[in-house]
């Protein structure tokens, strides 16, 4: 099982790679998968990778579940 998670691309760099916002949390991503991406767009992340691109509603969605689970599972964002 893969689990993929949403975040909003702040900035790009060079080399295919961007800063993505994780809810709060910043990492570095490659873009090689999805080249088309562009700042302010939401993204699917696995393993420091883009894998697709995702309309902002789906993104909140997924991020609201996610944030679900940990609080039921007791852990916190």
């Amino acid at each position: 099982m893969c689990l993929g998670i949403p975040g909003q691309i702040v900035s790009i760099t060079e080399n295919q790679l961007a800063v993505v916002d994780f809810n709060g949390v910043r990492r570095e991503v490659s873009l090689m998968l999805c080249p088309e991406l562009a700042v302010g767009d939401y993204c699917l992340v696995h393993v420091g990778f883009a894998m697709q691109r995702l309309e902002p509603e789906e993104a909140q969605e997924t991020m609201e579940l996610l944030d679900e689970f940990l609080e039921a599972s007791g852990e916190s964002s």
